[in-house]
């Protein structure tokens, strides 16, 4: 980085008190890299696949529990599923805050996500918004929209096998949008799915900790734009003009149609509907947290689904035995010329481990977003002090060959009992997936039946399997997935055949509930 960079990095240094690298002699800290003066670990982040670096040097240690400190910051990295129940879940209260990180949450603009937010009053009521029209008793009046949606995805494969990815995030933006705004978007193109995939572009990039050196160094943000080094000043800038107007068109629609007389049966107008019913706050305010609690939605649904269903069809790839396995149960499950149903869930339990065995293969969030200390805590005999942030390591977890054997295989029948029903003890990737304590994903049930039904509709109606070259030859994925708080399998190429004549009519005539 250019002088002033260094300067800047110097004069910060020469400030940060002394004391917090003679730590480690006064209090017993874990195991970690060594770092160095001042800096400390700022340099031994790894980059990419940070998760698989942080179980490695679980496993290098012999330490569940890993120490970094980066210029004076002490980071906790947690890589057992018994450090993240102690901590995060029976110690909520005093592990559920959040770390305000200057790129993604200042920046960019990403604080508006209400995950993000600091825990207290503020996030509380946003949770509450959420949760009265995503909870697990309520969730059910969408799946007409998820049911719109994994129909029409199947067409849109079947026309164009060679752009999975792109129909995925149409489907999933689709049912996110139409359930949130009332917005049916356009089949191509769509104006309010460009914004929203290039706003959560960013935080892909900018969400884990140590991914700028801003993160580590925060008074760089001071930096103006135009100095030499402040490139993510610039990055961030375009960046959060895309994360405003993901949060503020589509809720300003709602709003216009609403004072119109055509509210929208919708999320958003729901929740505008009720506000005069409160006057305990400015109505501004509480319009503010309808559009980050409605915003908010977008992420959490969109790219759960996107990633999770992208991984299943790169599983049957790989697996070709599952697929078999699963379609054979839902040939004995479910009538011929027609699709599966949620009501018939409990009797295709194969269907769903196979689910479940997707999350756990690899996680949309193989990090969970960083917590917060509340006040000096101590675990193990190590001291944990306040405002230490602390990693919840999922990829650890969902691969400790303890709890799940041979951990790179894609085994469902590690969720199923002997004869074939779904295992109450086996331990639930849904638990390590969607987040921990207070902080748990209050989207997952959303999500979890919009990725069973679109699992369930393409084994139904479609095989997958492995294209072949100019040779003849099967062309191979890589198997590889994207780095950053949002991960991804890399683009590959599959071939998708109707099962039958029945199922190829099926895919094509107009949607059944019409």
């Amino acid at each position: 980085m250019e002088s002033i960079v260094f300067a800047l990095l110097f004069i910060f240094a020469v400030a940060l008190p002394v004391y917090s690298y003679s730590k480690r002699q006064r209090f017993r800290l874990p195991p970690g890299p060594k770092g160095l003066p001042i800096i400390g670990n700022a340099f031994d982040i790894p980059v990419g696949h940070e998760w698989v670096t942080y179980a490695k040097w679980s496993c290098e240690y012999g330490s569940d529990i890993i120490y970094l400190n980066i210029a004076g910051q002490p980071i906790y990295v947690l890589n057992s599923v018994q450090a993240i129940n102690d901590l995060l879940e029976k110690r909520s209260s005093n592990y559920s805050d959040r770390m305000v990180m200057a790129m993604c949450h200042e920046i960019v603009g990403w604080g508006k996500n209400f995950a993000f937010m600091p825990y207290g009053d503020f996030w509380r009521e946003h949770r509450r918004m959420f949760h009265q029209h995503f909870h697990s008793d309520v969730v059910s009046k969408h799946h007409i929209h998820i049911l719109k949606q994994a129909k029409d995805l199947l067409g849109r494969i079947l026309a164009d096998p060679d752009n999975l990815t792109q129909h995925l995030r149409f489907m999933a933006g689709a049912s996110i949008l139409r359930v949130s705004y009332g917005i049916d978007i356009q089949p191509e193109n769509d104006h309010y799915v460009g914004i929203a995939e290039a706003a959560v572009h960013s935080l892909a990039l900018t969400g884990n900790v140590g991914s700028y050196l801003v993160d580590n160094f925060p008074i760089l943000k001071y930096l103006p734009s135009w100095a030499p080094g402040a490139q993510f000043k610039r990055d961030g800038m375009k960046w959060r003009e895309q994360v405003n107007r993901m949060f503020d068109e589509p809720f300003e629609l709602v709003k216009r149609l609403m004072a119109e007389g055509k509210p929208s049966d919708s999320v958003t107008a729901s929740l505008l509907a009720g506000l005069d019913e409160r006057k305990d706050k400015p109505r501004q305010e509480l319009e503010t947290a309808v559009k980050y609690a409605t915003g908010t939605s977008y992420v959490g649904g969109a790219d759960t689904t996107v990633s999770a269903v992208a991984t299943f069809v790169l599983a049957m790839l790989k697996f070709p035995n599952v697929q078999s396995t699963a379609q054979a149960e839902l040939d004995r499950v479910i009538d011929s010329g027609r699709l599966p149903t949620f009501e018939e869930r409990d009797s295709l339990p194969y269907v769903t481990a196979v689910m479940k065995e997707t999350l756990r293969w690899h996680q949309v969030t193989p990090l969970a977003v960083p917590r917060t200390v509340t006040a000096d805590d101590e675990y193990k005999g190590y001291y944990i002090p306040a405002g230490s942030l602390v990693i919840g390591n999922a990829w650890a977890v969902l691969h400790d060959e303890t709890r799940y054997p041979n951990p790179g295989s894609f085994d469902p029948t590690r969720f199923l009992t002997s004869d074939g029903q779904l295992n109450k003890s086996a331990p639930d990737p849904v638990e390590a997936c969607f987040g921990y304590g207070r902080r748990l994903c209050p989207g997952r049930h959303f999500a979890m039946d919009t990725i069973w039904l679109n699992i369930a509709f393409i084994l139904t109606t479609l095989d997958i399997a492995k294209p072949s070259d100019e040779m003849g030859q099967p062309i191979e994925p890589s198997g590889e997935f994207t780095s950053g708080t949002l991960s991804h399998p890399v683009p590959f190429k599959a071939s998708y055949k109707p099962r039958s004549k029945a199922a190829e009519v099926l895919i094509r005539e107009p949607m059944f509930y019409d």
